[in-house]
């Protein structure tokens, strides 16, 4: 901390940051995982959902497109406070807002699994996406304060597997629940989890202080600013691919609003004196990269989280235990890649590993292009195989390398923009897959339907066989065989377009992770912080 950072009233002029009380190395790993515990289950809840919404929308008689709010409303809420989220542990100390967001959490959930509308369910999912969200960022921050030197190799290898493996479970877990019990208990799960780190957190964690003082001269219009750009950005993400984008007046004022706002926003962080985000992290090459590579990771996490069970419900029917089943072989090879990682991490240099983990990303969404409509978990094991080992390698070191060179105070204030980043790209990301899926599909429709001519052989075969059997089945009736041929034919043709939108928004995922992998050279190697010394307050 400079004398220049408490001029300028960046830093607060007293000493927040203090070293952790006298935990031994076990009581730590223990403190670490309890707050592990919370980070997981506040990213789980983010998917969980997604393979189970027409259950939700059944139970809670809701359209498709309201029952789409149950998740839409969680991502909106948790993209706006995790930014928040340093400037919140400085006022309240890491411990008590990882406390309160739990305790929030875990009564939020409670209240969705109690919902009598889809009204109340959106309502229950901001508010538990809100007060949850504060558990991400605040667990790298005590991984760094726990963990100094070489020992956050290990605890950054932990976070970036949970950071991409809940996502990546979050389908399979909800739709074995739904399968087995009801949707219900999609929330009730997270009582027992969020209750244990609410008690066990603030017992253990501390490593720093409160500072009330900060809430006086705090810059509120930058968190309303802040918050009206992310939420109308989440907004207009969400709904464009659905409502043709800049077609539909609300996601073309949601657009503008949070262009107006997001432009407001930094401005007012760039020039204002204790600024809710510190945007001046990333003059760092390191984060600034780090940043970015975070997007990218989000892109291919959150996307392919999303296509894969969306192929598996429209083109192959499969169930929400069924998709769960096929897509949980991520999972499986991203915790066998764990110590792999570890046992590298300690000999090569991360920025290699880093490249080596982006770009086998970028190989594992080629190996999804050769897709067609009857890839089941079979056909997906491979692809999934490389991109959940290659998930472990892409994450962790961006961890360290992006966050491993900042000082304490800096540290809280840079790990929840580093986390919007991921959160961010996933957005992003979805929405551009969306886009692709509706437009693309009518495009190769066409395309295919200009090979369907009388002199097609095949289609001729088809139409015959299929109107001669159905045209018997209702008593030698030609015009109604001929029309069921014709409506198999147009779904045939319509299943096929649709799986050659999913090969192209994999290979577009690809080149996002393509480009990534060549900007891995820029960044610069760094040694994480030793921890503070016991009389450094």
């Amino acid at each position: 901390m400079s004398s220049s950072d408490v001029a300028a009233g960046r830093i607060a002029p007293h000493r927040t940051v203090v070293p952790p009380a006298e935990l031994s190395d076990a009581q730590k790993i223990f403190a670490f995982a309890s707050m592990g515990v919370g980070f997981f289950i506040a990213l789980l809840d983010i998917q969980i959902v997604s393979a189970s919404l027409a259950d939700i929308g059944g139970g809670l008689s809701a359209s498709p497109d309201e029952v789409a709010w149950v998740q839409t409303s969680y991502l909106i809420a948790e993209i706006i406070v995790i930014p928040l989220s340093g400037f919140l542990s400085r006022v309240m100390s890491t411990r008590w807002l990882f406390c309160v967001s739990a305790v929030g959490f875990t009564a939020t959930s409670l209240m969705c699994g109690w919902a009598w509308d889809i009204k109340s369910m959106i309502v229950f999912r901001a508010l538990q996406g809100f007060l949850g969200g504060s558990m991400i960022p605040t667990v790298f921050t005590t991984a760094f304060a726990f963990f100094p030197g070489k020992k956050i190799i290990a605890a950054a290898a932990t976070l970036g597997a949970l950071s991409s493996l809940a996502p990546t479970l979050g389908p399979t877990v909800g739709g074995w629940i739904t399968d087995n019990y009801s949707w219900h208990w999609l929330f009730f799960v997270n009582l027992v989890p969020g209750v244990f780190v609410a008690v066990v957190v603030p017992l253990m964690v501390r490593i720093d202080v409160p500072n009330p003082s900060l809430l006086k001269g705090a810059d509120y219009l930058g968190m309303a600013l802040m918050a009206v750009f992310l939420g109308c950005l989440e907004y207009a993400l969400e709904e464009g691919p659905r409502w043709n984008w800049f077609e539909d007046d609300t996601v073309r004022t949601t657009a503008w609003i949070s262009a107006v706002a997001g432009v407001g926003f930094v401005w007012r962080s760039l020039t204002f004196a204790q600024p809710v985000v510190d945007l001046t992290a990333l003059k760092s090459r390191n984060f600034a990269l780090g940043c970015f590579f975070s997007f990218v990771t989000g892109i291919g996490i959150f996307a392919t989280i999303y296509l894969t069970p969306l192929f598996l419900g429209r083109v192959r029917g499969f169930s929400a235990l069924q998709i769960g089943e096929a897509v949980f072989s991520t999972g499986v090879f991203q915790v066998m890649a764990i110590p792999v990682y570890t046992f590298a991490s300690r000999r090569f240099d991360l920025r290699w590993l880093l490249m080596f983990g982006l770009g086998m990303m970028g190989l594992s969404m080629l190996s999804f292009t050769p897709i067609t409509h009857d890839w089941g978990w079979r056909e997906l094991l491979l692809p999934q195989a490389f991109r959940g080992f290659a998930q472990q390698f892409a994450v962790a070191p961006t961890v360290t390398l992006t966050l491993g060179g900042l000082g304490p105070e800096k540290l809280k204030l840079a790990s929840g923009l580093f986390n919007l980043m991921r959160n961010l790209g996933g957005a992003i990301g979805i929405a551009a897959c969306g886009t692709v899926l509706n437009d693309r599909a009518n495009l190769h429709f066409l395309r295919l339907a200009e090979h369907l001519t009388p002199g097609n052989a095949a289609m001729q075969s088809l139409v015959a066989g299929v109107a001669t059997h159905d045209a018997a089945a209702f008593g030698g009736d030609a015009a109604h065989g001929q029309a069921a041929a014709l409506r198999q034919l147009w779904s045939l043709t319509w299943r096929e377009a649709q799986t050659m939108t999913y090969a192209d928004a994999f290979l577009l995922i690809a080149f996002c992770f393509g480009f990534a992998t060549a900007a891995v050279p820029l960044m610069r190697k760094v040694a994480p912080p030793k921890a503070p010394s016991s009389d450094a307050h």
